[in-house]
């Protein structure tokens, strides 16, 4: 089952996450392809190059092509390719190398080559790119060739697991540059690249170097690598290298992180942990609480004092505001829980908060929470935004919904509908359905404009008195549809789509539509869903963490967004026990992107995944331009969906 997400996951990093940054790459540190008394509109397209306008730098060197002929031509087009790869722009980018071959000229063969060599590596195929660059290592180059072509080799050497050898040559790299910015720019290339490598990898390599230096950047950024640079153990390991390591470059690095001078970050020592561990929601407690417990373990190498743990079942204590008083009256400095809504309602009702306490719940949106009462929980509400977001951003304006006529399915769509409308979007209608049917034809067939289609086919019918083939036509006006409903409607629900003429459009949904139960999804093929990343693609710190807890907890198989949601639980406790003093940092967390928003409630940006073939496949999310992007030679692409049932429509035995 999640299986499949994980090899998809770690075929993406491998051997690396990582590699090339040809934004950061240093754009401030020279023109790779202009030289001294260029053209003042190559002059002009390496500006916005410089001020991080890459397609606008392109555009200008595309235009520029357009008014040349010959080798100037093609020398100008293959600029353009360049900067677009610096965009991320790879369709364009790679159009263009297909229409240019590689000229003979010394200048523009020598940027079509590294050209090339960006397109292998950005396609995981660091030993064909190695096998060019390696070579114009040795050549004569022009300072801002040699500058792209030993960063690039850096990536190249990442993408083979060799961290040492990339921290040589970009410490090597650093005799070419001569400004302070230019250096920074080189350091944080270097670092975005070890960051997202294997942490495992780098402490390994540090055996495999006698070089001091090598081995303060592999100890540095195998720290953040593990912990996700956040946390009481980054925050303390990070001001522990740099009073070992006073004059080393990655300073650079932590300097710009804004980290506190004083080792040790402010933390309670003694925080409690109120869960429903006997009674009916026992296993749920129980799967929170093992999420939690492992964060706590993880984090307790890290820090200088010993910081206690107690834990209360809130059924044994009595209630929510009892178990909280005991904790409080025990010495508790910071509070985990309550689970459940109500319980959440009835200490926020009943209860001073001496003590600050993260609920695992959320209060009714028009509750004000008492100071110092923060609210975290996996809110359908978050992922119902996150569809919204998705959705606007792969370029859909217009939606149809169907949702579940009950109190869940009205909170996620009009969670959905504000965030979609308030993007630029609009909701052109939307029918609810009864989750305990099995037919749904009335429901779609009015949602998707059928009706029509189908009174008119039986007017017709009726006036000539015999039977016709009959193709009914549904609305043409959607761009998708938001589908919120569990696993086993969803399934019935797809399926019908495409049976009614709409199985062509794109449906996006919330975690709900994966069960995780062990059964074939292939009735939701070409579904988008979002969900946490521990789940659809776990961080490189806790990569192997679900994988390990359905080892452990077999019977929690199914429960392992609740294992997330309790070690995020723990990994938010500094950031909010420090928020009175300044806002809690950004975490990148394993139930997703965490923020705290003006009422003290932890919202969740997450990961998206799409089922094909059966299995659910973790779609890349990221930015390729403006930083180091993954290597995206294994990631998977989403799919369109499929066509729509162009079989006749058999009416005949039907009641219309």
């Amino acid at each position: 089952m999640k299986e499949h997400i994980r090899q998809q996951h770690k075929r993406s990093r491998a051997p690396i996450a990582l590699l090339l940054s040809i934004t950061l790459l240093l754009s401030a540190c020279a023109s790779t392809g202009g030289t001294f008394g260029a053209p003042s509109g190559e002059s002009r397209a390496e500006r916005l190059a410089d001020n991080g306008n890459y397609e606008g730098a392109a555009q200008m060197y595309r235009q520029l092509a357009s008014t040349n002929t010959g080798v100037e031509r093609d020398r100008l087009s293959l600029l353009a390719a360049q900067k677009w790869l610096d965009a991320g722009n790879l369709d364009a980018a790679r159009s263009v190398m297909r229409s240019v071959s590689r000229p003979s000229d010394l200048d523009a063969g020598a940027i079509w080559d590294m050209n090339a060599a960006t397109l292998h590596l950005y396609d995981g195929e660091s030993e064909q790119a190695l096998a060019i660059l390696e070579p114009m290592s040795r050549a004569s180059l022009p300072r801002g060739q040699r500058l792209r072509v030993e960063s690039l080799r850096a990536d190249a050497w990442l993408q083979q697991g060799d961290p040492v050898r990339a921290i040589e040559l970009m410490m090597q790299r650093e005799v070419w540059l001569n400004r302070s910015r230019e250096l920074r720019a080189n350091r944080e290339h270097l670092w975005a690249g070890l960051v997202q490598t294997d942490p495992q990898l780098l402490r390994e390599s540090m055996q495999s170097t006698i070089d001091a230096d090598i081995q303060a950047w592999l100890s540095l950024s195998s720290l953040a690598a593990s912990t996700g640079q956040q946390g009481i153990g980054w925050v303390n390991g990070a001001n522990r290298w740099r009073n070992e390591h006073r004059g080393h470059e990655a300073n650079t690095i932590l300097d710009g992180l804004s980290l506190p001078d004083e080792v040790g970050l402010d933390y309670p020592q003694q925080i409690a942990l109120l869960l429903p561990l006997s009674g009916r929601n026992a296993r749920i407690g129980e799967a929170i609480q093992n999420g939690f417990m492992g964060a706590y373990f993880a984090a307790l190498p890290g820090l200088d004092d010993a910081q206690s743990l107690q834990i209360y079942d809130v059924v044994a204590e009595g209630g929510a505001s009892a178990a909280y008083e005991s904790a409080v009256a025990n010495g508790a400095q910071f509070v985990i829980g309550p689970l459940l809504r109500g319980n959440v309602e009835s200490l926020a009702n009943d209860t001073l908060v001496p003590v600050p306490i993260l609920t695992l719940n959320y209060l009714p949106e028009d509750s004000l929470a008492p100071p110092g009462l923060y609210q975290f929980g996996l809110a359908p509400e978050d992922e119902a935004r996150s569809a919204a977001a998705r959705a606007i951003a792969d370029g859909h304006q217009r939606a149809v919904a169907l949702y579940p006529s009950n109190d869940w399915g009205r909170r996620v769509f009009q969670s959905f509908a504000s965030e979609f409308e308030t993007l630029g979007g609009t909701v052109l209608d939307y029918r609810s359905f009864r989750p305990s049917e099995q037919d749904f034809s009335n429901t779609i067939e009015n949602l998707m404009s059928l009706s029509g289609s189908v009174n008119r086919y039986t007017r017709l019918r009726a006036n000539l008195g015999k039977p016709l083939q009959f193709d009914p036509r549904r609305r043409q006006d959607t761009d998708f549809i938001f589908l919120a409903a569990d696993a086993s409607v969803g399934r019935l629900l797809k399926s019908q789509l495409k049976f009614h003429y709409s199985g062509d459009i794109p449906a996006y949904s919330t975690s709900s539509i994966y069960s995780m139960d062990g059964r074939s999804n292939s009735d939701l093929n070409g579904i988008l869903f979002t969900d946490t990343p521990w789940v659809i693609s776990p961080h490189v710190w806790i990569q192997d963490l679900p994988e390990m807890y359905a080892a452990y907890w077999p019977d929690q198989r199914r429960l392992g967004r609740l294992h997330a949601m309790g070690y995020d639980a723990y990994q938010l406790i500094a950031g909010l026990f420090a928020a009175n003093s300044g806002p809690m940092p950004v975490i990148d967390g394993a139930t997703g992107r965490l923020f705290l928003d003006m009422d003290g409630r932890v919202r969740r940006q997450l990961a998206w995944a799409q089922f094909q073939n059966g299995e659910p496949v973790a779609l890349p999310d990221v930015d390729i331009s403006g930083g180091p992007i993954p290597d995206l030679g294994d990631l998977p692409d989403a799919q369109a969906p499929q066509a729509a049932d162009d079989e006749a429509w058999d009416v005949s035995g039907r009641e219309l």
